[in-house]
């Protein structure tokens, strides 16, 4: 190929054809954040066809929509299988314009049609009441990246290139989405994507220059300094950087062609030679003015290529008139009349220009993942189960058994099932899937990482120290159709508090899109809990994500808090099954005792919360106390306490109900595994007193039944933000979640015990103050409280 053709790689008849597509994308990205009425502008511009509220983004628009159509030409050269994500915040101008020309969003939305009618209503919907958002939401077509938050777009793009091989990913990432931690480090997934199974990821650097009002770090170090840094990434960067349409054009056109060139070269003599080494993936720097070919200059102020293009560069148009006919010299730029026919549907010629079927990046079914969703192949969850011979007699690890589960749900299904963890699968008892799979690795490597080090380019296990990386792969997984399980320690799974949210408010908005297919559930194993970090300390203790969770929709929404083994086998089961759900399954990883054999733990399970028959005295009558749990170390204390109050109260009535679906507590109006009203009296009495052993902070328990009957007489503990290095016994007193607190508890709220109990109100603060000594002197807890087992007959 000569000098010429690779530097214009486009016929003069090309470049018209691509530019006159890119002006219409243009036109639309304006239209939609301007025009109500007039969308082919047939009239001169009033004052009534422009929006009364004027919301959107302009500024980043023309240069995703410039990408867009450079990649549509390459995807029909060459039959590209491809997706675009959008990282700049409040792009969806620049995405939904050829979303809008490509067909697809008629087809998804008819009343959206491609003629001036279904214009009009395609602009009117934009930013507007009943309408859509200003970022690339669940409602448009192609997308599976909103972008509301910034940060995530490069993880995401890797999560939906893994195991996807013929994929490419080209993800446009925003010069102020680049300054966030998360999108910082996730420059390093280029370490984990293998060149022999996974597809690429196409990262597009965009600097324009400038965030809402300030100028960002990578617009401005020089181009020796901003080179230096992606190359030390592990990345090849090539520029493409002006101002001049035209020329833009050109270096677009070649410079993309020669990364898919380059991509497919690594793949191939990867896949020829089956040697999955890390290559240098390429990626685009494209340097662009802000609000490219928007106004210049409005009431002497630069706008193109400055700050104050970022959102509506004529924010005044309706109501100033200077303004207005400057808005309509604007639009009239871009010759819709040239581009739209009578009709107001795009002329023939452009139409031609986009892919059709399923190459349309609007229409890939990766970017609805649920339609290529497949149902794992699953072993039987009861072939793991621990004996139980009796209740509370025997000591297990309780997410071992997980583990060695995941091992063979990854052996099952090789293509579309991953594991992922910051560097905190062993940790998490959870080893066993090192027989099944390596732990994915493609970086340098040394002798001594033979020796347990579990690294294989072709692992299925994700660890990066990096909760956000690891969560934006799982996300991009899910919504391109497979499977995941991320487990991580309670302290620091606040790491991802935000990124959970935004994926919950995606599902909830996307369970309401008839077109969206259901993807797999956010399976998130949350263990190394508060209860037991003896060495850790302070740092390490809070169960407060839950409490973050009950604030997002209860239709994506479950917790769980299996108390043993057999439990969290059946709930881990249920999880790996469900589909457009966030799973959150609290379980310690230490060694904890066993309650229930795995027929009674299923039916426990299904149940969501019941009476433990062999640890109530109340049957047949109305009990005096109800003793309840939520969690394995509340659940041990709890009984410990009932064993304790029925020793030295033998006729006291006491029923133990154990809670393992948090959202049981909560109305069947509030939540879809809400009890009834009826049902929640007939277990927790109408007026007896309730002593509720909660595994996180109490008040979360109280928001959850706050309506309920029996409500004033629920009395919760739960961590309340005291302890250090402590024993479990010790940081259990601190927080009075403890055996002798709570049997203080009863003994102060059952009529006629108040006074009775005394002495042995006495004897527990007693017990208390020796355990504590104990721990101080000797740093574990007594024997008898390590040994203690459920013994009552």
């Amino acid at each position: 190929m000569d000098t010429n053709t690779i530097n214009d790689p486009l016929s003069q008849r090309e470049l018209e054809q691509l530019h006159a597509w890119w002006r219409a994308c243009n036109y639309l990205a304006a239209g939609m954040i301007y025009l109500r009425d007039n969308p082919l502008l047939r009239e001169p511009l009033k004052p009534e066809h422009i929006k009364a509220r004027l919301l959107g983004h302009w500024g980043s628009s023309p240069g995703l929509s410039f990408v867009y159509t450079h990649l549509n030409r390459l995807i029909n050269r060459y039959d590209l299988n491809a997706i675009f994500l959008a990282g700049p915040g409040h792009g969806a101008p620049g995405v939904l314009g050829p979303v809008y020309l490509e067909g697809t969003y008629s087809e998804i939305y008819p009343n959206k049609a491609e003629d001036e009618d279904g214009m009009q209503r395609f602009f009117r919907a934009f930013s507007f009441p009943g309408g859509i958002g200003s970022h690339c939401t669940p409602e448009t077509p192609g997308s599976i990246h909103e972008g509301g938050e910034l940060g995530y777009s490069l993880s995401h793009a890797f999560g939906a290139a893994f195991d996807n091989p013929d994929l490419l990913v080209t993800v446009m990432i925003g010069d102020g989405e680049a300054e966030t931690g998360p999108l910082a480090t996730a420059w390093h997934a280029n370490k984990f994507l293998n060149p022999i199974r996974d597809g690429a990821v196409l990262p597009v650097l965009h600097l324009n220059g400038y965030k809402i009002n300030n100028p960002t770090v990578l617009a401005r170090i020089d181009h020796a300094e901003l080179e230096a840094l992606l190359t030390g990434y592990g990345w090849t960067p090539y520029f493409v950087e002006g101002d001049d349409p035209q020329q833009m054009h050109q270096q677009m056109a070649a410079t993309l062609e020669n990364c898919i060139r380059e991509i497919r070269q690594i793949q191939a003599e990867a896949r020829d030679n089956n040697r999955p080494q890390r290559p240098r993936w390429p990626m685009i720097v494209l340097r662009s003015p802000k609000g490219w070919t928007g106004p210049k200059e409005v009431d002497g102020h630069q706008v193109e290529g400055s700050w104050r293009a970022h959102q509506v560069p004529l924010p005044r148009a309706r109501d100033d008139a200077k303004q207005r006919k400057q808005l309509e010299t604007w639009l009239r730029s871009y010759k819709p009349e040239e581009l739209f026919d009578e009709q107001g549907t795009l002329i023939p010629e452009l139409r031609a220009l986009a892919p059709s079927g399923i190459r349309r990046m609007s229409a890939n079914p990766h970017a609805n993942g649920g339609v290529l969703r497949r149902d794992l192949r699953l072993p039987n969850f009861r072939d793991y189960a621990v004996e139980v011979k009796r209740p509370g007699a025997t000591l297990a690890g309780n997410t071992f058994p997980l583990g060695q589960m995941l091992r063979d749900i990854l052996r099952a299904n090789p293509r579309n099932f991953r594991v992922f963890g910051p560097d905190e699968t062993s940790s998490n008892k959870l080893q066993a899937v090192y027989e099944a799979s390596g732990k994915t690795w493609l970086a340098g490597t040394l002798p001594q990482d033979d020796d347990g080090g579990d690294l294989s380019p072709d692992g299925r296990v994700m660890e990066l120290l990096s909760e956000h990386t690891l969560e934006g792969w799982l996300e991009g997984y899910l919504l391109t159709g497979r499977h995941g399980f991320f487990s991580t320690y309670e302290a620091f799974v606040h790491v991802i508090d935000s990124m959970f949210n935004q994926h919950a408010k995606w599902l909830d908005i996307a369970e309401d899109i008839p077109w969206r297919a259901p993807i797999s559930s956010l399976n998130l194993l949350i263990t190394s809990t508060v209860w037991r970090q003896d060495h850790n300390g302070f740092t390490h203790q809070d169960p407060g994500f839950l409490d973050l969770v009950v604030n997002k929709s209860p239709s994506v929404t479950r917790i769980y808090l299996p108390p043993d083994v057999n439990c969290l086998l059946s709930v881990a089961d249920h999880c790996l099954r469900s589909r457009n759900d966030i799973n959150v399954i609290v379980a310690d990883k230490q060694q904890h005792l066993q309650y229930l054999d795995m027929d009674t733990a299923v039916r426990h399970c299904t149940k969501g919360l019941g009476i433990w028959d062999w640890a109530s005295n109340d049957q047949g009558s109305e009990p005096d106390v109800v003793m309840a749990a939520c969690g394995d170390i509340p659940t041990k204390e709890a009984l410990a306490a009932v064993q304790l109050l029925r020793e030295h109260f033998p006729l006291l009535k006491i029923r133990f109900i154990n809670v393992v679906d948090l959202y049981t507590l909560s109305g069947e109006s509030e939540h879809p595994h809400g009890l009834s009203d009826r049902d929640f009296d007939s277990l927790f009495t109408r007026d007896k007193p309730i002593i509720f052993n909660f595994h996180g902070y109490p008040w979360l328990i109280h928001r959850l039944t706050y309506r309920r009957t029996n409500h004033h007489n629920l009395h919760v503990r739960g961590y309340k933000e005291k302890g250090n290095i402590n024993t479990p016994m010790d940081l259990a007193i601190e927080n009075e979640i403890d055996r002798f607190s709570l049997t203080i508890d009863v003994i102060n709220r059952v009529p006629g015990l108040l006074v009775s109990g005394a002495h042995v109100k006495e004897k527990m603060r007693d017990l208390q103050i020796d355990c504590r000594n104990y721990a101080y002197e000797y740093g574990i807890d007594k024997p008898e409280i390590n040994d203690w087992r459920w013994s009552m007959d």
